[in-house]
């Protein structure tokens, strides 16, 4: 079933150095990209992460350190994979949980303000695990009827993904073909950075998830201890978790001036 679309919608798939948002990077990345009227295109980027590839990783996905020695930064490539994906929603496998963050933090990073204000995601893995309790590799070929030979190439996976999904729609009549429904039925759990770190409570402010002020408001700890804002800033978080309250402080800041 061919997706019911207003805007187009990218597909996209990272290899990484590893599983830690805030520290690890891209090795490569694919997107492909699908127009309302039926056009597509697609870009692959193989990425010099400035930092050793761990073994493991290599494993995985078969990038090693002598095979991105000479390919360009994600710095240098920041802007073309964002003027790719600047007008479009974003759908991946397991993409909400760990590609868009990640995404996230490497834009960030080069310079890019990146977020999801305009947009939705549809994680695919979140409707396969709703519906079916699979892998990807199994996925593909449960749904598709298909082998996928090459996985872990972000390329493949990336191909794989969008297939999956139009066959998802096939199958599951109650899946409403609308990039937005799919964001919803895709989306576990409300949350204010990708991260998750800060939640939304049952009035809709921002709430810490963690730490001693688990559960409380964020603008009530900024108010009672000025100096938590500064400390989080300084540690080791999410780029786009210091942005999210960089905004909710200034906010909190443009509220009482006006």
């Amino acid at each position: 079933m061919e997706l019911k679309l207003n805007r187009p919608i990218c597909f996209f798939d990272l290899e990484t150095t590893g599983i830690e948002v805030a520290k690890d990077r891209i090795v490569e990345i694919s997107v492909f990209k699908v127009y309302p009227n039926g056009n597509r295109e697609s870009k692959t980027w193989l990425v010099n992460p400035e930092m050793p590839i761990p073994a493991q990783a290599s494993a995985v996905h078969g990038i090693t350190n002598e095979r991105v020695a000479n390919e360009p930064t994600f710095k240098e490539l920041a802007q073309q994979v964002f003027q790719m994906m600047k007008d479009s929603d974003l759908a991946g496998f397991n993409s909400d949980r760990f590609d868009i963050p990640l995404l996230a933090e490497e834009l960030l990073r080069a310079g890019v303000d990146f977020d999801m204000k305009n947009r939705v995601s549809v994680d695919v893995q979140t409707i396969f695990h709703k519906m079916e309790e699979r892998t990807l590799s199994a996925a593909y070929k449960f749904y598709c009827g298909k082998s996928l030979d090459n996985a872990h190439s972000a390329e493949a996976d990336t191909m794989a993904t969008f297939e999956i999904l139009q066959a998802q729609l096939d199958r599951y009549p109650e899946l409403q073909n609308d990039i937005k429904a799919l964001s919803e039925f895709t989306t576990r759990k409300k949350a204010a950075d990708f991260a998750g770190f800060i939640a939304f409570d049952q009035n809709g402010d921002e709430i810490f998830t963690f730490g001693k002020h688990k559960g409380v408001k964020v603008e009530k700890v900024f108010e009672d201890e000025p100096g938590y804002f500064g400390w989080v800033q300084s540690a080791d978080f999410p780029l786009y978790t210091k942005k999210v309250l960089t905004g909710i402080k200034l906010r909190k800041l443009n509220n009482k001036l006006f």
